[in-house]
């Protein structure tokens, strides 16, 4: 049984790879802005200083008899996911209706811990590879080589049907082609990856914009079968090209909107090969991260430098539970999260609500 609280720089090539993190914005520090952060700054009884960490709260809810559940990101003051955290990095304070401030709910007494996420969080990653004339006729082989680096570093083990990806690829035609639909399968995106042949393609030029377009809508419709299936979504954009675009399909005005007013929930890396790209668009459409490779052979380090962020992504959202002591009768009680991280701290502050709730805690 559930009680659902939804509160809501022109950069010079060299032959070495030139690697450029973008700060994410899909971190926002109103985080009371009721699309992706949830929550608000803790009330200053508790003397907390300023936010070093954010955690950006997804949706909660309650479980009888007295389980509370909170799904949250967390990322540092320049937008980079955390990772890897632990359930005693964090401290759990609670306000009753008689309470003054907030009291510490001790982390042992109430079995605070960080759960597995799959049943309230999906985690999408888009793989999109430019396939034309230029990459078929010269740096096949090694895209090949990267892709299933990439597939491999990215996908869970053991596999998970939270954590999908899907690869397509483009030319110049009008369509985003399906290499493979989203899978948790790291064998089966390899496979289709190793079936890549030189004859793919029919046709020469480059629809990067179109690109763009495409694997943005298809990035907001898993976001939407999340949606409807009562679990949050993230999505992550992976595009490789080693060009700009040539098809002029699409304007760069629209493609840079397509980014711009995409999901909070959805990020953008790009991966740009030789010296024919314009580093600065890709900058602007892989806003969360983007890596340059001077040549073919630096293809599968930048590959890993991206997978590497994109897990990071992933694994930056938790389901934090604990067992509270309030019952039933209770009311609305208002409840702070703080997380220690090294020499850094941040806190959140929600509520929730102990109708019904009794002893015990599953």
């Amino acid at each position: 049984m559930k009680n659902t609280f939804r509160y809501c720089f022109l950069l010079s090539l060299t032959v070495l790879i030139f690697s450029c993190g973008n700060a994410d914005d899909d971190v926002n520090f109103d985080i009371n802005d009721g699309e992706l952060g949830q929550g608000k700054d803790p009330d200053d009884c508790l003397g907390f200083d300023d936010n070093d960490l954010f955690l950006s709260i997804q949706d909660q809810f309650t479980t009888l008899p007295g389980k509370v559940s909170i799904l949250f990101r967390v990322s540092d003051v320049q937008g980079n996911p955390i990772s890897g955290l632990r359930a005693d990095q964090f401290t759990i304070y609670e306000q009753g209706r008689n309470d003054d401030c907030f009291n510490v709910i001790s982390s042992s007494e109430s079995q605070a811990r960080i759960s597995p996420n799959s049943q309230v969080f999906n985690n999408n990653t888009v793989l999109v590879l430019d396939l034309s004339n230029s990459v078929l006729q010269s740096s096949l082989a090694e895209l090949k080589s990267a892709s299933t680096s990439f597939v491999n570093n990215v996908i869970p083990t053991p596999e998970t049907e939270s954590f999908k990806m899907a690869i397509y690829w483009f030319d110049g035609e009008d369509e985003l082609h399906l290499l493979n639909e989203p899978s948790s399968s790291a064998a089966e995106l390899t496979a289709a990856i190793d079936g890549i042949t030189s004859d793919i393609s029919n046709d020469p030029s480059t629809d990067l914009y179109g690109a763009v377009i495409k694997s943005t809508d298809i990035a907001e419709d898993l976001l939407r079968e999340s949606q409807q299936e009562s679990v949050i979504g993230a999505a992550s954009i992976v595009l490789f090209t080693d060009g700009t675009d040539q098809a002029s399909r699409y304007s760069e005005e629209n493609a840079l909107r397509a980014v711009e007013n995409a999901s909070r929930n959805i990020s953008y890396f790009t991966i740009g090969l030789g010296a024919e790209i314009d580093a600065d668009i890709l900058m602007e459409i892989g806003k969360t991260a983007s890596v340059f490779a001077g040549n073919k052979e630096e293809l599968e380090t930048t590959f890993n430098q991206i997978s590497q962020r994109v897990s990071e992504q992933a694994n930056s959202f938790y389901l934090f539970e604990y067992c509270t002591p309030k019952r039933d009768g209770s009311g609305d009680n208002n409840l702070v999260i703080q997380l220690t991280n090294g020499s850094l701290q941040g806190a959140v502050q929600t509520k929730f609500n102990a109708n019904g709730f009794t002893g015990g805690c599953e």
